[in-house]
């Protein structure tokens, strides 16, 4: 990579992780709630709908974050299963292709994982050292089964890695840093419509790279260059770039485009 993209990549990451970056994006849900055990699950959800277009998938989290506040917080609402008021066996759809039975099975999961392990952090803690370090597999397995979960080795699993650079990266304005134990320098990028149509303009990936993990891997790779510890800074840039280019075309796709 040469010096003149080094600089142009580092100045539209800091352009972007910006604390406003969260207004019309589902990371806004990392600061709705105190507590780490309720941010944990109401972010895994918002990054699991997080495809489609923006506002539509935002309105669908609102539906669910809105239930889990009447219900005392997220946390409560999976706890006490107060969610099967609102997500029963329908085929239904809820957003897009998943319905509420689809839902309701996250939900179920994600009660069942609490009853064992407290909290999804040290319940992912336990399936990481079981699956071999690999953190988007680890997550995918934590929730196994799970339709709305990607479970896929070879593809980009763009949401999972999304979900995982919140939690992770710390000293950010977007990202919540709460899983420190955790390495950014082993994060890869994830690569939406965006990032991955950036990155294919500005020669980091070569015009047929498609949306899999290779993909994200070299890309990850590249950007290693600038952020050594930190690739997945770069992400802010590319996907930055991106949307504001989609935006202006009057478009309105939201992170994903099209649900990688």
């Amino acid at each position: 990579m040469n010096e003149e993209l080094k600089n142009r990549l580092i100045f539209l990451a800091e352009k972007y992780e910006t604390p406003d970056f969260v207004n019309d994006d589902p990371s806004r849900v990392l600061r709705r709630y105190g507590t780490l055990k309720d941010t944990e699950l109401a972010a895994f959800c918002a990054a699991m709908l997080a495809f489609g277009q923006r506002q539509q998938f935002l309105q669908k989290c609102e539906i669910l974050f809105a239930a889990a506040d009447n219900a005392g917080g997220f946390y409560e609402w999976i706890k006490s299963r107060a969610y099967q008021a609102l997500f029963n066996d329908s085929p239904k759809k809820f957003y897009r292709f998943y319905s509420y039975a689809d839902m309701r099975a996250l939900f179920d999961r994600m009660h069942a994982i609490i009853e064992e392990s407290g909290t999804l952090e040290e319940y992912y803690k336990k399936m990481l050292a079981q699956t071999g370090g690999d953190y988007a597999f680890a997550l995918s397995q934590c929730f196994a089964g799970c339709k709305i979960v990607p479970q896929g080795k070879n593809c980009a699993n763009k949401r999972l890695w999304m979900y995982l650079r919140w939690m992770v990266r710390t000293g950010s304005c977007v990202d919540l840093g709460c899983w420190c134990w955790l390495n950014p320098a082993n994060l890869l990028i994830p690569l939406d419509t965006h990032v991955l149509s950036q990155s294919q303009k500005l020669g980091l990936l070569p015009p047929d790279a498609g949306a899999t993990r290779k993909s994200a891997v070299l890309l990850t790779s590249q950007l290693a260059e600038i952020w050594q510890n930190d690739p997945a800074k770069g992400d802010f840039a590319l996907f930055g770039l991106g949307v504001d280019k989609t935006e202006k075309a009057g478009s309105g796709l939201d992170s994903d485009g099209g649900g990688l």
